[in-house]
């Protein structure tokens, strides 16, 4: 059956609001990376009309400090890019901070904010080391990324706003300037629940999308022209980058959570990315509960494969429905992607007219 929910007036829906479901896994309550226990986001977006819009984002951890480390593992489909922290995290497995996202040119003050941030927790009196983890995209489309526009009291302001619950989508912090695919687009998330050994968990992803290609929605081609959206071209295809957070309840240590974010940068291919030169695909995974019970069996790790990356086409979906139209810098603009139009493609009409 074709997805034929409208979206309510004033209202961005996301993928299931329309009746576009992505495999057979459940979502968990909020289809958000906040199902996974513990886990909180924030967002502090940075826009000055019409040459800034940028901005971060915090993907926070309950516990997790240089006393109390995550494992972690990292996947790099293309590394055209400034994941800072990959080296130390690959190494030892372990990931002692919040990971943050936001622009390229402002990844390195990001880092420095969040060390100090870090340095005020308890328990971080005495610590002379210390790894941030900080991912970027380059928003230098619509935004002045030369201005450098995060500074260390939005990075504060995401870390201390960081919470539970819905996560806001679309054009907000990391995303504020992206586009991907030839639309707007952002923040995005998803979940799934899956069943591993016979104990169920939850998997949780977030994405900052940001890349090139031509979108697939159910494995259909869609692009603007297709969609009856007229002006001038996006961003060059060889420009961009896709970063992916994933959680995970699941007890799983380095090995296997690496094996996890494979995945996830591999779910990128069903949204049609272009895995091209000037992108960097990078994926993180994290256990929230390393210490729950015994750890999954790699024989047994295929559904949670499967359920993140289902997750990742939904949230990179989800991050262009809930983007809107943005004109940056030097008058670029990026289209938002119309649902309607999106259903009436979908359903073989021609998108735009009564069916």
């Amino acid at each position: 059956m074709e997805p034929t929910t409208r979206p309510r007036p004033g209202r961005r829906a996301r993928a299931r609001d329309l009746g576009i479901v992505i495999g057979e896994f459940a979502p968990g309550p909020l289809d958000a990376i906040t199902d996974v226990p513990g886990v909180r986001v924030g967002h502090a977006t940075v826009r000055r009309p019409p040459g800034v819009h940028s901005g971060v984002t915090a993907v926070v951890p309950g516990t997790v400090g240089p006393h109390a480390p995550l494992p972690a593992g990292v996947f790099t489909g293309n590394g055209y890019g400034k994941l800072i922290g990959t080296t130390q995290l690959t190494e030892l497995g372990t990931l002692e901070t919040p990971v943050l996202l936001t622009s390229t040119l402002s990844a390195f003050r990001v880092a420095d904010a969040l060390v100090g941030w870090m340095l005020e927790r308890p328990g971080c009196g005495e610590v002379r080391s210390l790894n941030p983890v900080v991912g970027e995209c380059n928003d230098g489309y619509l935004s002045d990324i030369r201005a450098r526009p995060v500074r260390e009291e939005h990075v504060r302001a995401a870390l201390d706003q960081a919470s539970g619950g819905p996560v806001a989508e679309g054009c907000v912090g990391a995303g504020t300037g992206t586009g991907a695919l030839g639309f707007k687009a952002g923040i995005g998330t998803s979940s799934r629940t899956t069943d591993l050994g016979g104990r169920p968990y939850t998997a949780g992803v977030l994405v900052q999308a940001n890349f090139g290609g031509t979108l697939r929605v159910l494995g259909r081609p869609v692009t603007p022209r297709s969609l009856g959206l007229t002006g001038a071209p996006g961003p060059a295809a060889e420009t961009g980058s896709c970063m992916i957070v994933v959680a995970t309840d699941a007890p799983l240590d380095a090995r296997r959570l690496g094996r996890v974010a494979r995945r996830a940068v591999f779910a990128l291919a069903r949204t049609g990315a272009a895995y091209s030169h000037g992108s960097g695909d990078y994926a993180l995974a994290f256990a929230t509960r390393p210490d729950s019970g015994p750890l999954v069996a790699d024989s047994e790790l295929s559904p949670l494969f499967e359920a993140v990356m289902d997750a990742v086409e939904e949230a990179v979906l989800n991050s262009l429905l809930a983007a809107t139209t943005t004109t940056g810098r030097a008058g670029h603009t990026l289209p938002a992607l119309p649902a309607d139009r999106l259903l009436d493609a979908l359903a073989g009409r021609d998108p735009g007219r009564p069916g």
